[in-house]
């Protein structure tokens, strides 16, 4: 379950004013995280672990759009 502690105590950083390259070491860390719980799921069949998933996934996913940065306009 120290997986599972991990991803919370990810979920409170802030995630203000980061530098490129933090965003890219929350975006590794995330994609770890959110593969070694699956790993977890597979086994448990846990909706609580899901649901972290899901969470994970979601901040993972504004990290890498802020990362991309904006399409440019024709």
């Amino acid at each position: 379950m120290d997986i599972i502690n991990e991803a919370l105590a990810f979920e409170q950083r802030k995630m203000k004013s980061l530098s490129t390259s933090d965003r890219v070491k929350i975006s590794r860390e995330a994609k770890r995280l959110i593969l070694a719980l699956n790993n977890i799921y597979k086994q448990k069949k846990d909706e609580n672990i899901m649901d972290i998933m899901k969470r994970l996934t979601a901040i993972k996913q504004k990290v890498e759009k802020r990362l991309k940065g904006a399409p440019l306009s024709a």
